[in-house]
């Protein structure tokens, strides 16, 4: 059933590191929504965002359940096309374990490495504040992160049933 799980990995780290890093380079402010509380809240004082931006707009989240039905479809053909998934548990599990390697790679990585020791991620007026180097601020997303996972991987798991 792992067969490729280590590729796959590989691919879905690095898809997922492109897809920040553009997003990030373009304008940091893209995911303020992903700042720590206060930097979100100086870069509102210094007129850069709103409230609305601050936390998830309803376009926001209907932007993140289509992508997790969209990246749950995806997921539901690799593990059952390559993987041989052919049962709930099987498509739960291997996803489950995929999302999570993507995850904590995030929390690690792209977080913990990138994310708090670069100056291309801050924003101007906020130079200087702590919060940029909080761990466990990222550490505590990841495990949320954890939690987000569930729902996608029952779609994920629900779609192999079905194959």
């Amino acid at each position: 059933m792992f067969n490729g799980y280590y590729n796959e990995s590989i691919i879905a780290c690095l898809i997922f590191t492109l897809i920040i890093f553009l997003t990030m380079y373009s304008n940091p402010l893209n995911m303020i929504h992903d700042y720590p509380p206060a930097i979100q809240n100086r870069a509102k004082e210094l007129g850069l965002i709103t409230d609305e931006q601050k936390g998830y707009s309803k376009t926001d989240i209907i932007r993140k359940i289509i992508a997790i039905i969209v990246f749950g479809l995806i997921l539901a053909f690799i593990v059952y096309k390559f993987n041989g998934a052919d049962t709930f548990e099987k498509g739960f599990l291997y996803s489950y374990l995929l999302w999570n390697v993507v995850n904590w790679w995030d929390a690690i990585f792209i977080d913990c490495i990138w994310f708090c020791h670069s100056k291309k991620v801050i924003i101007p007026g906020t130079e200087g504040m702590k919060e940029y180097k909080d761990y466990w601020f990222q550490i505590k997303g990841s495990l949320k992160g954890m939690l987000f996972g569930i729902p996608t991987c029952l779609i994920v798991g629900t779609l192999v049933l079905l194959f």
